[in-house]
């Protein structure tokens, strides 16, 4: 059945004037008006019925649903005058027609699943902020001020790169706070540190790669992606100083995570990330540094980003979900020179890019200042958090030892050997959701670091935080 689309309006001011909206209705057919009225008093009604209008909604005005349907104003106002009668609608001077007020069955709600008592209450896993620490006012004067301040192409596609206001604010925050040289032009925009390692894995298997290095331990959900594009990871040994570079032979690229190993928690030692660096230059390799929380950490001053030894070795991918939230979907890579245009063809293609009135907000966010005042108020927060978490250890579980903790938002906790599952299947009886280190191993890892606890302490909001100490010291052992 044909459909057509009438216009209301509040009303019988001039059409100028009118304030409108759409509505729809069935076909009203063809033919004499009497055959024309039935059509149209039948679909209002079905329109009623059906719950499509609403109890109160005010229907448009004779002389604008007649001009809309294209028939007589008399046609529509019998129709009215009709399912006035019947009680569908009611008129009142002054105040127009509407639909009546009347009984609307509701639909039965589907059964509710019954609770379950030993659903996590509390969540451990590593990775996450406190979202609830979410800078919302400063946010919003930052996104006000973006959106005045835009330009009229800020609403179009754009390039491909990003937004150019962010990928200046982030060449001057990047090269202030983390020591990676960028300039906005070697800077891409991507919707996730996902995505970005996606546009990398294509890039390096178009180039004839077939395999890549990464750490022993880390995400799958990382592996997983590059091994979709056709890349095998292939890991690298780990010894108490980190990842050792020196496996890098018959590599032509690598991702690690450089400042703060994860989920170890150890930075690469000196010696080896220049080792890293002069293996890149000689192999003609490429590495990937993920920087995904560089700007925590708590005892001394941050390691700097492997990315400024070498610029043209090194691909820098930073994220603002660590540090802000990750519902903004921001990330960004600082790519070498060569490669830059390249990948920012390949997103292009892709056809994926985040949203341009965030990225300006996130520019005006850096540019202001109070990127750097939430960055310092949130490494106060979780370093407190970091030290309560050590002391209740020390308290409650002395034989736990606690490792990985200079920076981040996670700590390792080290069990006495054939534990670790026991342990996380007690936390959660006690109602907390956190991981065993041996989920993060590589299935090809010859490296095992033995039992453990990966305990992320960022997500829990600060009002929980005592109680979530309380449940995971009645957890260990």
């Amino acid at each position: 059945m044909e459909n057509s689309w009438a216009t209301s309006d509040a009303g019988d001011p001039p059409a100028t004037t009118a304030r409108s909206f759409d509505l729809h209705l069935d076909a009203l057919g063809k033919g004499p008006r009497s055959g024309v009225r039935r059509g149209l008093t039948d679909a209002l009604r079905e329109a009623v019925r059906g719950g499509r209008l609403a109890p109160g909604t005010r229907l448009p005005s004779s002389r604008a649903l007649a001009a809309d349907l294209g028939v007589a104003r008399n046609t529509v106002a019998d129709a009215y005058a009709d399912l006035v009668a019947e009680g569908w609608l009611t008129a009142r001077q002054g105040s127009g027609t509407r639909v009546a007020a009347r009984d609307v069955p509701r639909p039965e709600r589907p059964a509710r699943p019954p609770r379950t008592r030993g659903g996590p209450v509390h969540d451990l896993m590593p990775g996450t902020p406190d979202v609830t620490s979410f800078p919302r006012a400063e946010w919003l004067k930052a996104a006000r001020r973006a959106l005045a301040a835009a330009p009229g192409d800020a609403l179009g596609y754009g390039d491909p790169r990003g937004r150019i206001e962010l990928r200046r604010a982030l060449a001057g925050y990047l090269a202030r706070a983390r020591g990676v040289h960028a300039v906005p032009d070697r800077i891409v925009v991507v919707p996730g540190f996902v995505h970005g390692l996606s546009l990398l894995a294509e890039f390096l298997s178009e180039r004839g790669l077939r395999d890549i290095a990464v750490e022993s331990y880390g995400l799958d959900l990382h592996w997983n992606r590059l091994a979709r594009t056709g890349l095998r990871t292939r890991p690298l040994a780990l010894d108490e100083r980190g990842t050792r570079t020196d496996g890098l032979a018959g590599h032509r690229a690598v991702l690690l995570t450089p400042a703060h190993q994860f989920p170890i928690g150890v930075p690469l030692r000196p010696d080896r990330r220049a080792a890293a660096v002069e293996w890149a230059r000689r192999a003609d390799g490429l590495i990937l540094e993920d920087d995904y929380d560089g700007e925590f950490r708590y005892d001394r001053q941050p390691v700097g980003a492997l990315q400024g030894l070498d610029p043209d070795r090194v691909v820098y991918l930073g994220t603002a979900s660590k540090s802000l939230a990750p519902a903004l979907r921001i990330a960004w890579m600082v790519l070498p020179a060569a490669i830059a245009s390249q990948v920012a063809e390949l997103k292009e293609a892709a056809g994926a890019s985040g949203g341009a009135l965030d990225q300006l907000t996130l520019a005006e966010f850096l540019t202001s200042g109070a990127y750097d005042r939430h960055v310092r108020a949130a490494r106060l927060r979780y370093r407190r958090r970091r030290d309560q978490l050590v002391a209740a250890l020390a308290e409650r579980a002395p034989d736990v030892r606690v490792t990985g903790i200079a920076a981040g938002l996670h700590a390792v906790l080290e069990l006495p050997p054939g534990t670790e599952q026991v342990v996380v299947q007690s936390a959660s009886w006690q109602r907390l959701a956190l991981q065993g280190l041996s989920r993060f191993r590589h299935p090809a890892a010859t490296a095992d670091r033995g039992d453990a606890l990966v305990v992320g302490y960022g997500t829990p909001a600060d009002h929980t935080w005592p109680a979530v100490l309380d449940a995971l010291c009645r957890a260990l052992p």
